[in-house]
């Protein structure tokens, strides 16, 4: 499943877009309750923008990728299987 467009309700300390704070995928919104991970690419080599990525768990429960591209202002999604869905498998 490649990368879905998504918009994103950030936290802007001293940066634009420092944090995810809910996202809406699927009609609906999530709330993110953790930031479980993040790392960056790019931003230090030349002719590369720098690309966040952000390992978050909802108030669900859900864990979900979210990907924020400076260079287009753009956040997207790629989703993880929910812990909650595979402990029940």
């Amino acid at each position: 499943m490649p990368y879905e467009k998504i918009p994103v309700e950030c936290y802007s300390g001293y940066r634009a877009n420092e944090r995810p704070m809910a996202f809406t995928f699927q009609e609906r919104r999530w709330e993110v309750a953790e930031i479980v991970d993040r790392w960056y690419e790019g931003g230090l080599e030349p002719g590369r923008a720098q690309v966040n990525h952000f390992r978050v768990r909802t108030v669900e429960g859900n864990v979900f990728l979210l990907r924020y591209l400076s260079l287009f202002d753009a956040w997207s999604i790629w989703f993880e299987e929910s812990e909650t869905q595979a402990e029940d498998a």
